[in-house]
């Protein structure tokens, strides 16, 4: 595996491995029989990726942005090809420093918003700052 850290993110290549992908559907109420066929054959980089030269993983560490479901421990799947806009969820780089936050644009200003009360919203004004890319996923390991 091919890693490199920077700051307080993770950012690694790895080779995934291809896993089988049933026919039938997993039902979240009452049990049904299941089916002793496979399908077809999933990458789940096939599934979540949809630009895999402009996207990366990022694990979180933080409960800044535990309101939209992202927790400690979490990785991101973050596309540098998706279109920032308003109300996105965005990995930005303040002042050498990675955060995950969402993006908010009112009255012609810039606004990096925590999805947790105990966080103060940030102006992005006169503060070095920049986007590394856009959320497009967020992998939870339940517990």
């Amino acid at each position: 595996m091919k890693c490199s850290i920077i700051q307080k993110a993770d950012i690694c290549e790895e080779k995934t491995a291809i896993l089988p992908l049933f026919l039938s559907r997993i039902h979240a109420g009452f049990p049904s029989p299941a089916d002793d066929f496979m399908d077809n054959r999933l990458n789940i980089n096939d599934y979540i990726i949809k630009n895999p030269l402009s996207t990366y993983y990022v694990k979180v560490s933080g409960d800044s942005m535990i309101g939209a479901g992202i927790f400690p421990g979490d990785i991101l799947v973050v596309d540098r090809s998706i279109r920032v806009a308003d109300n996105k969820i965005v990995v930005a780089m303040i002042e050498d420093e990675f955060v995950v936050k969402r993006l908010r644009i009112h009255k012609e200003k810039l606004y990096l918003i925590s999805e947790n009360s105990q966080y103060a919203p940030i102006e992005v004004t006169n503060i070095e700052w920049m986007i590394w890319g856009v959320v497009s996923f967020n992998i939870h390991k339940p517990t």
